[in-house]
């Protein structure tokens, strides 16, 4: 099980992680979460989210739509109300950070 997948995360906190399932990686076509791209999220008492995440590549042409859906996604959880997402690339993603679920769909075995 990944770091990630071993966080405790608030009642909240996991809301928003179900969230961003719904946001879909439009080359691949697996969500943020199961792609592994989203190594934390804070949401504070006001009801501000940080979400810190990675994309695939550096130069990903996507960044700025995924941004927006992961915003819009995001502060329709009830009880949040504003987003920011901090873009990491430290630790580096790679597709061991995927889940069995989006490697089975992208046809990756080992």
């Amino acid at each position: 099980m990944s770091e990630e997948a071993e966080k405790e995360f608030s009642p909240l906190e996991n809301k928003v992680m179900a969230a961003l399932e719904d946001v879909i990686d439009p080359e691949l076509g697996i969500d943020m979460v199961n792609l592994g791209l989203i190594y934390d999220i804070k949401v504070d008492e006001k009801g501000h989210c940080v979400i810190t995440m990675t994309l695939t590549t550096m130069g990903c042409p996507l960044g700025n739509l995924l941004n927006d859906s992961i915003t819009e996604a995001v502060t329709s959880v009830d009880g949040v109300e504003s987003c920011d997402i901090n873009l990491v690339w430290e630790p580096a993603w790679s597709i061991d950070r995927m889940s069995r679920f989006a490697k089975v769909a992208l046809g990756i075995h080992g």
